[in-house]
């Protein structure tokens, strides 16, 4: 049995008693302190667990190595495929994600290996804190290097969409997007980050956390349902187009309506930080 989308504690501890062949990623971060990451790391992870950083792991280096803009560009798939072998990910092996941050960052490692062609990768629901809560072993310090895995990319299981296609779709009903950034930020009324505050124009507005409830974990699949049915309000699912700030915290958006039972939708991973920086693209408040 494989996982491709969320795994609890307790199922996670069963593969791992039952010698299930798997990765365990920690992909915790502090946007406002990249340096923190290492030490997050370091002070307490799920044992046997292997760091995904976003900006050195998940995160391309230079424009020649990018497939977006932003302030997260991805990295090529091709680039990404030897990552993950640096990371130790076998081809089919079970990958289980996590993070201490409420899935803003482990979503990125799950829809990257779905964007690789990798199918059996699942989001630890409820992150570090619901492992400890259950008990699972812990590892501290540093940590050795994995052994060079054997990944090799796949056929795209997600659809990556580019700042072109967006721009041509606005205002169509063939295009929805869903913005996951926080409603001051969606409105315009801060931007701490980005060169322009507001929204793309025609975008609705959820933000990534409303998908958990007070426990961190994912709330029912028919809440999720009854939630967006009221934001789509009658537009069509499958036109859903999900970004946020730099591609990051849209994905457990991504995660939640597939949740809910509906089919995979896109990501816009340049997102606001690069949409409000090319030139001539509208830009609403409100």
């Amino acid at each position: 049995m494989t996982y491709p989308l969320l795994i609890s504690a307790a199922q996670l501890q069963a593969l791992q008693t039952g010698g299930t062949p798997l990765r365990v990623f920690d992909c915790s971060f502090d946007l406002a302190d990249p340096t923190r990451a290492d030490a997050l790391f370091a002070e307490k992870r799920i044992a046997g667990a292997v760091q995904a950083h976003l900006d050195r792991d998940l995160s391309a280096h230079s424009a020649a190595e990018a497939v977006n803009g932003g302030r997260h560009p991805l990295p090529t798939r091709e680039l990404f495929a030897r990552t993950l072998q640096a990371l130790g990910l076998n081809q089919g092996e079970q990958a289980v994600v996590y993070d201490r941050n409420g899935v803003n960052y482990a979503g990125r490692l799950w829809w990257m290996l779905k964007w690789a062609g990798h199918e059996a990768v699942a989001v630890l629901d409820g992150g570090l804190q619901a492992w400890e809560a259950a008990g699972g072993a812990l590892a501290s310090g540093p940590a050795s290097a994995p052994a060079r895995g054997n990944f090799q990319l796949g056929p795209a299981l997600r659809r990556l969409v580019q700042v072109g296609e967006v721009r041509e779709q606005l205002g169509r009903p063939t295009q929805t997007l869903i913005d996951a950034r926080g409603a001051a930020r969606y409105r315009g009324e801060v931007e701490p980050l980005d060169p322009i505050a507001g929204h793309i124009p025609g975008a609705l507005n959820r933000p990534f956390s409303d998908n958990l409830g007070a426990d961190g974990r994912f709330k029912s699949v028919a809440e999720l349902k009854t939630e967006f049915e009221q934001l789509l309000a009658g537009r069509d699912p499958a036109s859903v187009v999900h970004h946020c700030g730099s591609g990051v915290s849209a994905v457990p958006n991504v995660i939640a309506m597939e949740l809910a039972g509906y089919a995979p939708a896109g990501l816009y991973a340049g997102s606001w930080s690069e949409w409000s920086r090319t030139p001539d693209l509208p830009c609403a408040k409100g």
